[in-house]
């Protein structure tokens, strides 16, 4: 797996740059984990929530992190603007999942659609992957809706999964 992580460095799109995240981005990670908007649509146990300090954090992602997941920052005009990460990488069957978070006020601007075209773009031009899945919370729909255009379908509606909470979550499971 780290193999796969280790091969991007950074994928330019029409508007948006995905690239390593730096310390240079410690503020908008920030303002990003801080947003109550956006995590009530995600696991508990992401990375970037793994510690209170957004430098920990940064300063782990390369590292510690690289084993199951790779970060990649998503940027427009220099600015950081989310996160993109790759999860669940199977080299046995050709499969990762993807997952995507913005700070809210890069939100309705497209940003989310773009950067996952550039990964589809990415993963099937540079790599193996023939499998690539999503995961979302069911009143997720800016992210269902992302998924759609982005040619995902979903295949199970309301499948109790583990993110972290006191019990199991209904999530809707899409792949492409």
């Amino acid at each position: 797996m780290a193999d796969l992580f280790s091969k991007i460095d950074c994928i330019k799109g029409q508007t948006l740059v995905l690239k390593r995240i730096t310390f240079d981005d410690a503020e908008g990670l920030r303002d990003l984990v801080s947003s109550e908007k956006i995590y009530k649509f995600e696991p508990t146990f992401l990375f970037e929530k793994k510690y209170s300090d957004v430098n920990t954090v940064i300063e782990r992602l390369y590292d510690e992190c690289i084993k199951d997941s790779l970060f990649l920052g998503i940027y427009s005009e220099g600015e950081f603007c989310g996160i993109f990460e790759l999860y669940s990488f199977d080299d046995s069957i050709h499969k990762v999942s993807v997952g995507y978070r913005l700070r809210e006020k890069f939100w309705d601007r497209g940003f989310a659609s773009e950067a996952l075209k550039m990964m589809i773009d990415y993963l099937y031009t540079n790599t193996d992957i023939e499998i690539i899945t999503a995961s979302t919370l069911p009143d997720n729909q800016a992210s269902a809706k992302v998924l759609r255009k982005n040619g995902f379908d979903l295949v199970v509606h309301n499948s109790p999964e583990d993110w972290g909470y006191e019990a199991p979550l209904p999530t809707d499971k899409w792949i492409r």
